[in-house]
């Protein structure tokens, strides 16, 4: 197995797994190898959840240290591209949540300024911003549906699979997935 770096050259599952196995015991070459190989997808992933590229490089290079720094975390008992998924999904959340609070004016009572309706804005820029504000609401109270739903309905991953990473049965998985479906469609279809 050699990887050059180049996003062309994807390695197969099982070779990214055995990196990652190999990273995770200490072995630098390894690591290095394994965030060349990842990079592309974290980048994909980070791009899917922000629109803009500058804020969907700012995730990617979060998730990417992110990876660097708790592949130890990583249990092994699944692909380390499902892990690697909610990885970077988080540092896509981190960084909208941290753009969110940065872009927020603080005084809204003079009138001059709008808060802007994520819903509204969502639509128009065709960005998943009614997606990630629904999930930070929904957060707030049911934390454990917010992992499961957005690892199925936006990646699309089997449920047998989320519930091998997040550590959990497979039918508490599919119950949090309906719960967390029925809190987000008011949320999505405006019903605040």
């Amino acid at each position: 197995m050699s990887y050059s770096g180049d996003p062309g050259d994807a390695l197969a599952p099982d070779d990214i797994d055995d990196l990652a196995r190999r990273a995770r015991e200490g072995d630098r070459d390894a690591l290095e190898t394994l965030l060349a190989a990842v990079r592309p997808r974290v980048l994909n992933i980070c791009r899917g959840v922000l629109p803009y590229s500058g804020d969907a490089e700012d995730a990617c290079q979060e998730a990417m240290l992110n990876v660097a720094t708790k592949i130890g975390s990583w249990g092994g008992r699944g692909r380390f591209t499902t892990w690697l998924h909610i990885v970077s999904v988080n540092s896509a959340r981190t960084t909208y949540r941290r753009l969110k609070n940065l872009a927020t004016p603080t005084d809204f009572e003079d009138g001059a300024h709008d808060r802007p309706d994520p819903r509204t804005t969502s639509v128009i820029a065709g960005t998943r911003l009614d997606l990630l504000e629904a999930m930070d609401t929904i957060e707030q109270d049911h934390p454990q549906y917010v992992e499961p739903l957005l690892l199925r309905d936006v990646y699309g991953l089997p449920y047998d699979e989320i519930a091998t990473l997040v550590g959990a049965p497979l039918g508490t998985v599919k119950a949090q997935i309906h719960h967390g479906r029925k809190l987000a469609r008011p949320l999505l279809r405006g019903d605040r």
